[in-house]
Formats: C-alpha cells, sequence, structure tokens
C-alpha cells in the first residue's frame, strides 16, 4: 500500500456494501480522477464542460463504454484539496445491481484506476493531512457505531477533540524539552534555563492529566464494544430466564436442574439507543464437576469484566437474614465506584407479598420481577439506562481505542522516570531520553510520529471503500 502523500495512482472502490440494492456508490480518487470521469461519463446537458464544472455538485448522465451504454447515473465532483481524501476525487450513484457495480468497476480499471486497498481513502486523507490519526481511527469507529453514546462519542474524536487534548500536553513536554536541550548546549558553564520547581509541577500536571485519561478508557471502552452486564446468582434462581426476557427471545437454555447453564452465553440489544452486552452465567455455588467449575471461574472473570451486574435471587427460597449474607463474598464489587450492582428478585410469581428484609435494603438497590411472566422487566431496563447515562460521554477527552490506552499508559512510565532522574540528579543528557521517550508516545496516538507498520496495521482494518 503507498505511504506517500505524493501518490501518482488513482484508486477506485465500491463504497457500500457489497450486494444488490436500490443503488450503489463508487468512489474514485487521485490525479486522474477528473480526467477518468471525462471519458466514461456523458452529462445529460450537451453544454457541460466537466472540465470546468462546479465541485461539489452532482450532475447526471449516463456511463457509456465502448458506445455501450452501462447505466444512468448521478456523478459527485470533489476538487482537490477539497475533498475527503485531500485530492481530485469523484463518486459514481448508480443502480444497485450487482452486474452495474462490476461493469462499473471495470470501466474504471480499464480508464487507468486501481482498486483501492482497505482503508486507503482514509489512509490519503490522513497523508494529505485532511485530519490526523486518532481522528482517522475515529471513522472507523463511527461506521462501527451501533448506539447513541457509541456514535457520540465517535464524533467527538473525529472532530478533533481528543486529538487537541493530546496536543496540548505534548505541546507543554516539547516547550520544556526544547529548554532541557539548551542546557545542554551550554553544559560546560552549569547553567539552568528550566526552571526544575516548574518542570516538577508541569510534570504532575501531565501524569494527572494521563491518569485521568488511562482511567476513561474503562468507559470508553464499555461504550464502544457494548456495556458488560452480568447476570450472576445461585443455580436456578431463573437468570437465563431473565436474560430470555430481556432480550424478548429464547436465547438461553432453561430447565428446573441447577448447573443448567456451564458457560456463559452473550448477546446484545439496545435499549433506549444504547448498545448492552448482557452475560448470562454459570451459577455460583461449590462444585465437583470439572465442566461446571470451569464455568463458575468463568463467571468470576466476567464478574470482573462487567460494568453492571444484575445479581438475580429466588425470592421464594431466601429466609430472615440470607439476603445480606449472599451478598457478602460480592463487598468488593459493591464498594467499587465504577461497578453498578443492581439486585433483582425473582419469582414473584410465587409469593403473595415481597419479603420485610428485602424492602429493608434501601441501600443497594433493588427491582422485584417475574421473569416467567415477564412482569417489571421494564425496570431493570429503565435502571440500566439511567447507570449509563451517568457515564460522562460529553467530553471530547474519552479513550476507547486500545492502541491509544497503550501509548498513553508507555507515555506515562516515560514520564515516571524523567521525574526519577531528575529527583536522583541523573545527568540532564540521560533524563532528555526519556522526555523523548514520552513525547513519542503522546506523538503516535495522533501520528505526528508514525510508521508504515502502524499504518498498514490500522487502515487495514477498514472496510475496502473507506
Amino acid at each position: 500500500m503507498p505511504l506517500s502523500p505524493y501518490t501518482a495512482d488513482t484508486i477506485c472502490a465500491l463504497s457500500t456494501p457489497h450486494g444488490t440494492g436500490a443503488i450503489a456508490i463508487v468512489r474514485l480518487s487521485g490525479p486522474l480522477s477528473q480526467h477518468i470521469i471525462q471519458a466514461v461519463f456523458k452529462p445529460a446537458s450537451k453544454q457541460l464542460d466537466l472540465t470546468k464544472a462546479e465541485s461539489h455538485k452532482q450532475y447526471f448522465g449516463t456511463i457509456v463504454h465502448k458506445d455501450e451504454i452501462i447505466d444512468e447515473v448521478l456523478v459527485s465532483l470533489f476538487r482537490a484539496p477539497h475533498s475527503y481524501t485531500g485530492e481530485d476525487a469523484a463518486e459514481i450513484s448508480c443502480h444497485g445491481s450487482t452486474y452495474i457495480q462490476q461493469q462499473l468497476l471495470e470501466i474504471l480499471l480499464f480508464s487507468g484506476a486501481r482498486l483501492a486497498e482497505p482503508g486507503e481513502f482514509t489512509m490519503r486523507a490522513y497523508l494529505n493531512g485532511r485530519f490526523d490519526l486518532a481522528q482517522a481511527e475515529a471513522v472507523a469507529d463511527l461506521i462501527a457505531s451501533q448506539s447513541r453514546n457509541a456514535h457520540a462519542l465517535a464524533m467527538n474524536q473525529m472532530r478533533g477533540g481528543f486529538s487537541s487534548k493530546i496536543a496540548a500536553l505534548r505541546a507543554q513536554l516539547v516547550d520544556f524539552a526544547s529548554l532541557i536541550a539548551l542546557e545542554l548546549d551550554f553544559s560546560e558553564e552549569d547553567v539552568e534555563f528550566a526552571d526544575r520547581a516548574k518542570f516538577f509541577g508541569l510534570l504532575a500536571e501531565l501524569r494527572a492529566e494521563i491518569s485521568l485519561l488511562l482511567e476513561s478508557f474503562r468507559t470508553g471502552n464499555a461504550i464502544k464494544n457494548g456495556i458488560p452486564v452480568a447476570i450472576i446468582g445461585k443455580p436456578n434462581v431463573g437468570k437465563s430466564t431473565l436474560l430470555n426476557a430481556i432480550l424478548n427471545e429464547e436465547r438461553a437454555i432453561v430447565s428446573e436442574i441447577p448447573g443448567t447453564t456451564r458457560d456463559v452465553i452473550e448477546d446484545t440489544i439496545v435499549i433506549d439507543g444504547y448498545n448492552f452486552r448482557f452475560i448470562d452465567t454459570a451459577g455460583l455455588r461449590d462444585s465437583e464437576d470439572l465442566i461446571e467449575s470451569m464455568g463458575i471461574e468463568r463467571t468470576w472473570e466476567k464478574i470482573r469484566q462487567a460494568t453492571v451486574i444484575l445479581y438475580v435471587c429466588d425470592l421464594s427460597s431466601c429466609q430472615g437474614q440470607k439476603a445480606d449474607d449472599m451478598l457478602e463474598e460480592f463487598r468488593t464489587y459493591l464498594a467499587d465506584g465504577e461497578k453498578h450492582f443492581i439486585l433483582v428478585g425473582n419469582k414473584t410469581d410465587m409469593l403473595g407479598e415481597i419479603p420485610a428484609h428485602f424492602r429493608e435494603m434501601v441501600e443497594l438497590e433493588t427491582i422485584f420481577v417475574s421473569a416467567k411472566r415477564k412482569e417489571n422487566i421494564n425496570l431493570i431496563s429503565e435502571s440500566l439506562v439511567k447507570a449509563v447515562k451517568q457515564m460522562d460521554v460529553g467530553s471530547d477527552a474519552i479513550v476507547s481505542n486500545t492502541r491509544h490506552f497503550q501509548a498513553l499508559k508507555l507515555a506515562q512510565e516515560a514520564l515516571d522516570a524523567v521525574e526519577a532522574g531528575f529527583r536522583n540528579k541523573l545527568p540532564t543528557d540521560l533524563a532528555t531520553v526519556d522526555i523523548r521517550t514520552a513525547l513519542y508516545h503522546l506523538g503516535s496516538i495522533t501520528g505526528e510520529i508514525s510508521s508504515d507498520e502502524i499504518l498498514g496495521n490500522i487502515f487495514g482494518k477498514f472496510c475496502i471503500g473507506k
């Protein structure tokens, strides 16, 4: 895949999903785009000169090849640098026949274009300075977004909010690094251009900012991939029945035999615009069955990973203080501010009234349902949406990309080394190595520092037409 912003070739690809539809869009980008369009497109208006046609307008006409009309189409022209890629570009909206799509691509290839590589349009946009690397990655997240929060997060990042935060952090460090470099030039005179007290203050500020970004990854990753909701509890309390009721389909096997669910079952559903990933787990109990024990171990792993925990209990079998006792082993998770813990009292259909000791558990959110009859399931949905709304996605600086998280973590480690070096009176030239390392990792997020391998890995995950 060419990595130079001065590529001499013109690329083309189908930008709509493969298959038959009402319309399809084929995209062109590169120096020959206008020339190729002029050769294959016959505008309906005989007076129209495509070489002088206005940019960002659509023109009706036909695609003709060897005197054969292939289709009636709309052509959109985009002149450099005011296009998605920053190059001369065009989009052809044709009828969605797979035959027409294939014919159109073959005609463009015959006329001098080549097929685009995965993500090459967006990579050219990045290389031509249309946006930075973090914004380019947000394009893929925007395309993949399946919920309101995921969409909002991707839009914030694509519009440069996260990049601005990283650029500000890096700029502060660059300023100090410049003064340190100046000290090295005058090392024989034993002078300090960089105020050490101010530098330690700057380091504390930078590390605090990076720590906040690292902490935001849990929320950002959950929003991007779906809020993980673990449904847990003892065997045969109705966890699988509850999952089926929430999803409104028979997703999990339901049986009165304890230990029926031996592995985790996952499914997603969008509630009020938010994407939730529900995880039905094996019942928590001591078991000598090897397979069931493995399932229980996976349950604990899912509990650790979950953002929301639904603890399901059978109201008909709870006695006295058992409600408190059964939650004792979850005290750590109850106190975890990053987890939302909800007690679900199930099987209300088997009771005349709710036991008093459950009514008294006002400090813990409790919802009473009959999963079998699908009663009060809406209360669980409402509580989940409320919990998600407490997650701050209005901020421009929320980390949702694993690559960004890893780069920030490495930058933080480098800054830790910088501070330790200065406090331990290490030579200035050694400290500058760690400063450059921190700058490198911050720059790798937005693409100020990049390599062909990194770019190929990022854009290779895009679809062909993007």
